[in-house]
């Protein structure tokens, strides 16, 4: 049994990511957890009655939160019954980073699906803040953010960007050859470079890799950087038809490039299909 947190603030966004989840793990064994986290705004916690402003302002909180997550919870077992997928709900006052962690410990969680909201009008951010905190923050458990507007359908292809710098665990790579044999997908390995020739150790990184990728299957790729990592990785994404983007979460890598804020505006890193982040165990 395989149990995927599945973070919701009851957003449009957050619904596209529990059907995509749903769908991703159709065939699977699941528990889903949803988890709506909630905090007071500070502004509302000022004035000389505070205490008690905010007492009340935290069970209407916890009220809400518990009656739409009861919502989403009937909706989902009326709707989208499975004999294999069960569903249940956790209301947490607490930053979602937080929240997420208690989750992980409490729930035995393997995965993490949530949604993005995309870019953002003249700031080109390809996954909303709350997003890149939690990769950030959250690094002990895969997560795929999945685009506001994505419609899965099926995985065929996932392209997994490298510059062969780091080797791979084998249970780094876990999730996404999990989920590629469960769809039988392939996985494009690409590497993105200015200069492909590969120093000694690159080279043995690359042959592990292929080695850790044996039993599912791959193809190599190469795309010159003309720009940046993101925009070239994107772009053959799209030329590909790829359904899914995956990559670990190094430091000092496309990883942490990526979810630097000031980086993600300059470049617009606008992925149109989910990204999974594997952690760096």
């Amino acid at each position: 049994m395989k149990n995927i947190l599945l973070p919701t603030d009851f957003s449009d966004n957050a619904w596209n990511a529990i059907f995509t989840a749903l769908k991703l793990f159709e065939t699977s064994d699941c528990n889903f957890v949803l988890l709506n986290s909630y905090e007071p705004k500070m502004s509302n916690l000022l004035g000389n009655k505070s205490k008690e402003r905010l007492g009340v302002i935290y069970d209407s909180l916890s009220k809400n939160s518990k009656v739409q997550l009861g919502k989403t919870l009937e909706y989902l077992n009326e709707n989208h019954t499975r004999s294999n997928h069960s569903f249940e709900f956790e209301s947490i006052s607490s930053d979602l980073e937080n929240a997420i962690k208690k989750m992980i410990v409490e729930k035995d969680i393997d995965l993490i699906v949530m949604g993005t909201k995309g870019a953002t009008g003249a700031k080109e951010i390809f996954m909303g803040s709350n997003t890149v905190r939690v990769i950030k923050k959250v690094r002990s458990r895969p997560i795929i953010a999945v685009p506001q507007n994505y419609d899965f359908k099926a995985l065929k292809k996932v392209v997994f960007p490298t510059d062969f710098t780091h080797t791979y665990d084998k249970i780094e790579l876990k999730p996404l050859i999990d989920l590629v044999k469960l769809w039988k997908a392939e996985i494009l390995i690409l590497q993105v470079a200015q200069d492909y020739v590969l120093q000694d150790d690159q080279e043995q990184h690359k042959k592990i890799l292929y080695k850790r990728l044996k039993n599912v299957d791959q193809s190599f790729h190469k795309v010159e950087m003309w720009k940046n990592i993101a925009e070239a990785t994107t772009e053959f994404a799209t030329k590909t038809d790829a359904d899914l983007i995956a990559l670990v979460y190094y430091p000092h890598t496309f990883m942490e490039k990526l979810t630097r804020e000031p980086v993600i505006r300059k470049i617009g890193f606008h992925s149109k299909i989910p990204l999974l982040v594997l952690p760096d165990i």
